[in-house]
């Protein structure tokens, strides 16, 4: 514990003092950096990001070309055609929000004189700041060692969106892991009639493909949705049941007794998901805007974290 204008500063990790709406003004490099993209220079996380692309292109091209263009029911394959494809750009455009959204990542180095003069703190109040990236830690934070900042209400760092999910990215990932497990299960839904029109009809005019080829091919997306169904609507339930018990990943798995005040189930979700519950709750589109992304590329260029 050191003195310094008349407060108290502690290297610690958690249980901060400042309210989460505290916020760093008080530097205009700081200011600029807010408007700037965000994105994670992490090899392991931009793989997995890649990886997950690949994966849902894979699985639109097999729903697409091995199932329902070969299809002889039109409507059959347009209903579903247009279906699967949207929820693939649904998921893929909130894994892209998830992606590059400032997770409430606090400035770095903002334990400065000028800083606590304007908090105005009493003297001798303990306030406590991140001994990694030096800035005073709000309430709930905790510092991500792969995107080396403090990220405020930090629910866990998931190298499939190549960030930290956090307070401002946390509903483009919810968001994230229900369109892919729609996704999966529609797949699986659509490989099972297709293997059942394929055995009914001996694999004659099954596919534009050769049968082993189309078995191939199938095989894969089965064991791919399988998966992709299983992990994604566990991690959907997961962050359902956290945001109503107002409650991170971190604290659960800390067992940190709540020093804040938990909201209300339905509070949390709109918390989260914000305002009165609409279809505006499942747009990853909601609030996006093309002028503002490209007024920040040409402002600072993109913020790369390391």
């Amino acid at each position: 514990t050191m003195q310094s204008s008349g407060h108290r500063f502690r290297d610690v990790e958690h249980h901060p003092l400042l309210a989460d709406n505290d916020s760093y003004d008080s530097s205009s490099s700081e200011a600029d950096m807010a408007e700037r993209v965000w994105f994670i220079r992490d090899g392991c996380g931009m793989v997995c990001a890649i990886m997950t692309w690949l994966l849902v292109v894979y699985a639109d091209f097999v729903v697409t070309f091995v199932m329902l263009l070969p299809s002889k029911d039109f409507w059959y394959s347009v209903i579903n055609g247009v279906l699967f494809n949207c929820l693939a750009v649904l998921a893929l455009s909130s894994h892209l929000r998830t992606m590059l959204t400032d997770p409430g990542a606090v400035p770095k180095g903002n334990a400065t004189k000028e800083y606590m003069d304007n908090l105005q703190l009493k003297p001798g109040e303990v306030i406590y700041k991140c001994p990694k990236c030096c800035s005073i830690k709000p309430e709930r934070a905790h510092h991500c060692s792969i995107c080396k900042r403090c990220i405020r209400k930090m629910d866990h760092h998931c190298p499939w969106v190549n960030n930290c999910v956090g307070e401002k990215n946390q509903r483009f990932f919810v968001l994230f892991t229900m369109y892919i497990a729609l996704i999966s299960a529609h797949a699986l839904v659509l490989c099972g009639f297709q293997f059942f029109s394929c055995v009914r009809g001996q694999w004659t005019e099954c596919s534009d493909f050769s049968p082993p080829v189309t078995v191939i091919l199938m095989i894969f997306l089965c064991l791919e949705g399988f998966l992709f169904l299983t992990f994604t609507a566990v991690m959907f339930g997961t962050q359902i049941h956290s945001i109503c018990n107002d409650e991170t990943e971190i604290e659960r798995l800390k067992s940190e007794k709540p020093t804040w005040e938990r909201r209300l189930r339905w509070e949390g979700m709109k918390s989260v998901f914000g305002g009165q519950p609409s279809l505006l709750w499942i747009n990853p589109f909601a609030g996006f805007r093309i002028r503002r992304l490209l007024l920040r590329a040409k402002k600072g260029g993109p913020e790369f974290s390391v």
